[in-house]
Formats: structure tokens, sequence, C-alpha cells
């Protein structure tokens, strides 16, 4: 599976990795990795913090809102990707998401509010 998220804030910044998840919005679990497979980060969270282990470092969160904030430097509404991952329309404020072609493995959203604007792109292994 990969995800690549993008932020046009002037400089734009663009986030892409193959991932593995595990769990839900409550208490999970989510390795990125680098392009030839190796672990680049391996993120951990629960009700109460949220952690992100790198080769070279450890960090904690309040949160994995937080966490992923400071990953992909823009916010993503978890609770709605997660339903989107499960081919079920969410709404989150400012986000548009494109299921339709969830049954070939690709899942795009985009925010318009506020801006930056923001896009979102999950492909699944089938």
């Amino acid at each position: 599976m990969r995800i690549a998220a993008d932020e046009q804030n002037g400089a734009a910044r663009s986030v892409s990795a193959g991932f593995e998840l595990t769990g839900n919005t409550k208490e999970g679990g989510l390795t990125l990795f680098t392009p030839i497979g190796g672990t680049a980060a391996v993120l951990a969270w629960s009700k109460n913090d949220a952690s992100l282990t790198s080769p070279s470092d450890q960090r904690h969160f309040p949160s994995l809102e937080a966490l992923i904030n400071h990953i992909v430097g823009t916010p993503i509404p978890v609770e709605s990707l997660f339903a989107w991952l499960n081919g079920t329309a969410a709404s989150a404020d400012g986000w548009t998401a494109d299921l339709s072609g969830h049954a070939n493995g690709r899942i795009t959203a985009q925010r318009t509010t506020p801006g930056p604007s923001a896009e979102l792109r999950v492909v699944l292994d089938k």
C-alpha cells in the first residue's frame, strides 16, 4: 500500500511512502517504508498518546492527529481517513473524498478550506 500527501503552501511539501496499517483511530500502528522497502518510521498510538520511531529518533505526541500533522505538515482528518480506507463515505470539514476508485484500491481526498490546499492519495493492495 502507498500513501502520498501534498500541501500547496507556496513551498509545496510532498510526502510519499509505502505503509502497513493496523488497528483503528483509538489504538494502532503504522509502519512507513522507504522506496527500497526498508523501514523509514514506525508510528504507534493509543487513546493517551502517539509516538514516532525512526532509525535515528523517537518522539512523542499528545495525539495521532498531532503526530500526522508533524509528519505530513498539514492536518489530516484521521477518523474520516479510516472510514475512507474502508470504502465508507465520511465527511470532514474542508475535505472532499473521492471513493469511486476504492474497488480498484485507489482513494483521493482534497482539502480546499482552510488553505493552503492539500491532496491525499492512497493506493491499497488488492
